[in-house]
């Protein structure tokens, strides 16, 4: 990074040593397509195979589960899409359950299937963030196809109680889908004991490569298929597989698998310094969603009379990195939904950003950044440019 400090872990994160080692021989040595059926082209079969196994390993999950997609997003939309599209065309009518915090890729999916006949039902949250299972409960309908609640928020770190939500549609017929996107590979996660049927994740979230996630479709469960041509990923998502990306994605769930309790203790620790220190500098601060079960790496933080826009462009210029939100609303204007959604006023979403980081994450970093955000934030509060 040049000397410059990145506390933005959550909206991607750099692919490992290991990871870039692993995939280095599949774009040259072993580059062969794995649906051919030459020898070399079953060793990169075998190299798919093998990360399918490391991926699924993470969440004990079968390798036959996992089904290897372009990212988050893409999982996210094929769960959506799929599901509701199935119960309009068998039923003529469906109702899809959502969360107010979900990541965009949920949200702006369940706004176009709303166009396309679907009801959508929104649950609220309380202050802290956190869905009230007693509320997805209530809002069940006899035409309720799919409750979508995530794993744990982007912008806040606060974890949900997905695991109830799903025992609640399990008792009554209704599939679950999670977007775990933020926190595979950062908590445990058992789908043996998390009864939901379908899980959305990213490689670039646990030191793995861009452009390639997974959806845990659970045994025994229909689903259309989302891409339609070739045979791969058994018919339910066409395309040459992307085997270097594959390999990465399966090297870097090894990985946060023997690591996790480690990464896990240094990584809260780093963060709860750096949330210390900026508390300390300014007592009228508070943590947005700071009572609820966090991800070990996540900080939001909201300075009262400090606008987070100016605030993170001058501690940009002073080489800390940083965001107020979801890296894929970057650039809007609008307050973050998330904190609008826990039932902070604009003016308290605007004055919040979000400091993510990661066992790579060093003390020193931690304590330089703290002092360059608590001098910039003054500035900006008395004025002074």
């Amino acid at each position: 990074m040049n000397g410059r400090i990145y506390l933005d872990y959550a909206a991607t994160t750099p692919a490992a040593p290991e990871v870039k080692a692993a995939m280095l021989p599949y774009f040259t040595d072993s580059f062969t397509n794995p649906s051919a059926i030459y020898q070399s082209a079953a060793a990169a079969r075998a190299a798919v195979d093998r990360a399918r196994g490391e991926v699924a390993s993470l969440i004990h999950a079968s390798p036959s589960e996992i089904y290897f997609t372009s990212g988050g997003t893409e999982a996210d939309n094929w769960v959506l899409t799929a599901i509701c599209g199935m119960q309009l065309a068998e039923r003529g009518s469906c109702h899809l359950i959502v969360s107010s915090v979900e990541h965009h890729a949920v949200l702006h999916t369940a706004h176009y299937l709303e166009e396309k006949g679907v009801d959508v039902t929104v649950l609220p949250v309380d202050r802290e963030g956190r869905v009230n299972p007693a509320d997805a409960e209530s809002a069940i309908r006899p035409d309720t196809a799919l409750i979508s609640v995530m794993t744990a928020n982007n912008e806040t770190g606060t974890i949900e109680p997905a695991g109830e939500i799903a025992e609640i549609a399990r008792a009554r017929g209704v599939r679950m889908h999670t977007d775990a996107v933020q926190a595979f590979g950062h908590i445990p996660m058992d789908v043996r004991s998390l009864p939901v049927d379908f899980l959305s994740v990213s490689a670039h979230k646990l030191n793995g490569p861009k452009g390639i996630g997974c959806l845990y479709i659970r045994s025994g469960v229909p689903i259309r298929s989302f891409l339609h041509g070739g045979a791969q990923e058994r018919g339910r998502r066409a395309g040459t597989e992307n085997v270097p990306a594959a390999v990465g994605f399966g090297t870097a769930a090894r990985i946060a698998a023997e690591k996790m309790t480690e990464r896990i203790r240094s990584t809260s620790s780093l963060r709860d310094r750096l949330e210390r220190r900026l508390l300390e500098r300014f007592p009228d601060a508070a943590v947005n969603g700071g009572g609820a079960d966090r991800l070990p790496g996540h900080l939001n933080i909201r300075i009262p009379g400090v606008d987070a826009e100016s605030l993170l462009i001058a501690m940009d210029m002073h080489g800390v990195e940083a965001s107020a939100g979801s890296a894929c609303a970057a650039g809007s204007l609008d307050p973050s939904h998330v904190l609008r959604a826990m039932g902070l006023s604009t003016e308290e979403a605007m004055n919040s950003i979000r400091l993510t980081v990661s066992h790579e994450t060093r003390e020193e970093e931690i304590d330089a950044a703290s002092d360059i955000i608590a001098e910039c934030a003054a500035r900006l509060r008395n004025a002074v440019f």
